[in-house]
């Protein structure tokens, strides 16, 4: 593997100087001072809320800060823009794509780009850039048929087309198989070698050190500390983050479960429109105490299979789904909730949670039959404020109390009050997706431990997520969705992360290859 180039002697590529931004209440930074090497990969760790993303969009143009200086190798950065970064050398690839689905590869790179090149000269340019990083993709093909790792790649072509000296890379592989994230990391290895610098952000931790030489730590804004994460464990980076000790969830492997309390079997959905992907004959079991683990690359049908569960797409069969002993498959979404079937969609932005609703309107929408929100066709606002402070508190929700505005709360400080909006109600089967998406370490030990109370307590827990590591530590039983289908689930313990990772990406929701492909895994591992 080689080395990334690096030289004490060259100014930093990047080199921040009492960087501060304040919002109306809000400091987001305050006097970040750190520096990244040329040819370094550099991670930038901290807590939701630490001041991340605020830091990035002023390095890349998006804002500018209030005071404090930035230099790009030597050189004072003044009237930032994205363009003005771009012509620095400055490359993003942000966490969410920015893709037309309807339109080629080639179409969309040249979308993104400040200069004005022929089709065929893009093409070429688009060739020789996929040659030298050893990248696959057909400048050729629509988006709509690439898979999720296909259309990051798209990004990353579109950003080394400007021969980055900086490269921001921000949650690049919350959509990746494990065989995709290593492919990626090979690139950006690659990158680093040829001297071009990359600052890294992401939640997981093992992809830190397993990537990155250093790493500079945000808490409450303030850098407060700088670490090689090579010489450190997962643990004692999260500790980093928060200040604090972190607490282990405790789940004991062999415990027993009780009676079935979700049964879904023959299930099946229509695609919405001509992008979406249709679940069919889903079938599966979850007792009580139980955890019934989803994996899959996103964009494969989890989407359908929440809607499906949840009441909010119309089922064909009341037998289709059974919550204790009931079927429950043409109930609305209400009733759903009122029979003990609760649900946390992936988008949390107004899918799980409505941005201009206070928090304590936002309990009403899911809580108001379960937690007595509301009662003879009238709210009851004085209850709602009481169980909006009461999530507030046992899930350390930073926030200016029920009051607060849901959009004026970060993204991971949402996402857990969604969850504990919905697990303080009890459900007997709590159908969740993406838990502990874009929150910090100490915020997902906090969600995993109290799903894992959730369980003891006897409910039933399905949890979808593209987290293999959040999936092998929490789920009894496993499947992979795929194209809209689900594989055989079977105990976590037998798989292996190849086997998850080849089920992911490879085989398409084909339920006869899927077998032949177990069954020579099995064999080669035997």
């Amino acid at each position: 593997m080689n080395e990334p180039i690096t030289s004490d002697a060259a100014p930093p590529r990047l080199e921040l100087q009492g960087i501060t931004k304040q919002f109306p209440g809000v400091l987001a930074n305050d006097r970040v001072t750190f520096a990244v090497k040329p040819g370094e990969i550099h991670a930038l760790l901290g807590e939701n809320g630490a001041g991340k993303s605020t830091l990035v969009k002023m390095i890349y143009g998006i804002m500018a800060p209030d005071s404090g200086a930035m230099r790009f190798d030597g050189e004072v950065m003044e009237n930032t823009s994205p363009r003005a970064a771009r012509r620095r050398g400055i490359g993003m690839v942000f966490q969410h794509f920015s893709l037309f689905e309807a339109l080629s590869v080639l179409e969309n790179i040249a979308l993104g780009l400040d200069e004005k090149l022929s089709h065929q000269r893009l093409e070429a340019r688009i060739r020789e850039v996929l040659d030298q990083y050893g990248l696959t993709l057909d400048p050729h093909r629509i988006v709509s048929t690439l898979s999720v790792g296909e259309r990051q790649r798209i990004e990353i072509v579109r950003a080394l087309l400007l021969n980055p000296r900086l490269l921001i890379m921000d949650e690049p592989t919350s959509v990746l198989t494990p065989q995709e994230v290593e492919a990626l990391f090979e690139v950006l290895r690659q990158l680093a070698a040829e001297g071009c610098s990359i600052l890294y952000i992401s939640h997981k931790l093992d992809e830190i050190k397993a990537l990155c030489q250093t790493a500079t730590i945000l808490r409450g804004g303030q850098v407060v500390g700088e670490c090689d994460p090579r010489q450190e464990t997962k643990r004692s980076m999260a500790e980093k983050m928060i200040g604090a000790g972190l607490r282990d969830v405790d789940k004991d492997r062999n415990r027993s479960f009780g009676e079935p309390r979700l049964v879904v079997k023959g299930l099946s959905t229509r695609a919405e429109d001509e992008f979406g992907v249709a679940i069919t004959d889903i079938g599966f079991t979850v007792r009580a105490g139980e955890f019934f683990g989803v994996a899959g690359v996103a964009g494969n049908g989890q989407n359908a299979l929440v809607e499906a569960l949840s009441g909010e797409v119309a089922g064909t069969s009341a037998e289709a789904i059974m919550l204790n002993g009931e079927p429950i498959g043409l109930l609305s979404p209400s009733a759903r909730r009122r029979a003990g079937l609760c649900t946390v969609p992936e988008e949390r932005n107004g899918h799980a949670a409505i941005s201009d609703f206070t928090l304590s309107d936002n309990t009403v929408l899911t809580a108001r039959d379960r937690m007595h929100l509301a009662g003879g066709g009238l709210l009851r606002p004085a209850a709602a404020r009481d169980y909006a402070a009461r999530v507030i508190g046992e899930f350390s929700v930073k926030a200016l109390g029920p009051g607060a505005v849901a959009g004026a709360l970060s993204g991971g400080n949402l996402q857990k009050f969604i969850m504990g909006r919905e697990i303080l109600q009890r459900p007997d089967v709590l159908v969740v997706s993406q838990p502990t998406w874009g929150v910090d370490a100490g915020a997902a030990a906090a969600i995993h431990r109290a799903l894992v109370e959730l369980a003891a307590a006897g409910s039933a827990v399905v949890l979808i997520s593209q987290d293999l590591d959040e999936l092998l530590a929490l789920s009894d039983t496993l499947a992979v969705i795929n194209l809209g289908r689900l594989s055989d689930p079977r105990p976590v313990s037998e798989f292996s992360i190849e086997e998850i990772g080849l089920l992911m990406g490879g085989v398409h929701g084909d339920p006869e290859a899927t077998r032949e492909m177990t069954e020579v895994l099995h064999a080669h591992q035997a």
